[in-house]
């Protein structure tokens, strides 16, 4: 079962990698992933992952869903 606090975790590390904050709060994380900061407490609390948040966070930021949500790093052939 995918986590939310682990999911989390790695969009703090593309938001760092794209930021020059040492620190990143929750209210970064909602502006990334364009959601509100209450909404996105309401889904913290509930532990629900916002998969079209993170579908789009993703192709902004480049990034492998897969390894977002399962760990799942790209294989090249």
């Amino acid at each position: 079962m995918i986590e939310f606090k682990t999911v989390i975790k790695r969009i703090k590390y593309i938001i760092a990698l794209h930021s020059y904050k040492k620190k990143i709060l929750d209210k970064d994380i909602a502006e990334a992933l364009e959601l509100s900061a209450a909404y996105f407490a309401v889904i913290k609390r509930r532990e629900k992952i916002p998969y079209e948040a993170i579908a789009y966070f993703c192709k902004k930021y480049h990034v492998n869903m897969n390894w977002i949500l399962m760990a799942q790093e790209p294989q090249h052939f």
